[in-house]
């Protein structure tokens, strides 16, 4: 994030046409990459978030502790609520972190969930002021570089390994349910606009 915010929006625009299987392909293989690359970092990974985290706080709970600011709220507006299911991976991280039946609740009711109800899901690790996640995260950063280098990489693998064994498992298959989803979506989208031209055409 920048700006005093995580991620607060998408830019569908980027997608190009999610309905053609090639750019599904390559949002699905990049989908996960992208949390398996974290996954993989093998050191304690803090996150400080400010702000809004209302898109792919997946990432966020990919980190060994997160830090939020008192005034974070975590959101998932990029799915359910648009007529796209929650696949990429946010029901794996919430559910793993949270409990699947809040995870569920948060993802079908996308409402804002604030640094405290976090904390008190134990999502989050310490609710800070605003404006000091970062200052904090440096500090938690500089704790834990007094641990030997070696046992700091092993227990980032061992903390890290049930989740990632859970991304490895069902985000490729969440990404092809939400790319079919998300098909569906610009098929209905399509449809609905077809006659409003057809009318002008025929004007």
């Amino acid at each position: 994030g920048a700006g005093g915010e995580f991620i607060t929006d998408v830019d569908w625009s980027s997608f190009g046409n999610a309905a053609d299987p090639g750019v599904w392909s390559q949002v699905h293989d990049e989908g996960v990459q992208a949390l398996e690359n974290i996954a993989n970092i093998r050191v304690p990974v803090i996150a400080a978030i400010e702000g809004r985290a209302h898109v792919h706080s997946d990432y966020a709970l990919l980190a060994s502790v997160i830090v939020a600011a008192d005034g974070a709220t975590f959101q998932d507006v990029a799915h359910f609520s648009q007529g796209v299911a929650p696949g990429d991976g946010i029901f794996t991280t919430w559910s793993y972190r949270a409990g699947a039946g809040r995870a569920e609740a948060f993802l079908l009711n996308p409402q804002p969930l604030t640094a405290r109800t976090a904390y008190e899901w134990g999502v989050v690790a310490e609710v800070v002021p605003n404006g000091k996640a970062l200052s904090r995260a440096r500090e938690l950063a500089k704790l834990y570089l007094k641990a030997p280098e070696v046992t700091r990489r092993n227990t980032r693998v061992h903390f890290i390994q049930p989740l990632k064994e859970r991304i490895v498992r069902e985000v490729g298959y969440g990404l092809s349910l939400e790319g079919a989803s998300a098909a569906d979506l610009v098929k209905s989208m399509r449809a609905q606009n077809e006659p409003v031209a057809q009318k002008g055409k025929v004007a």
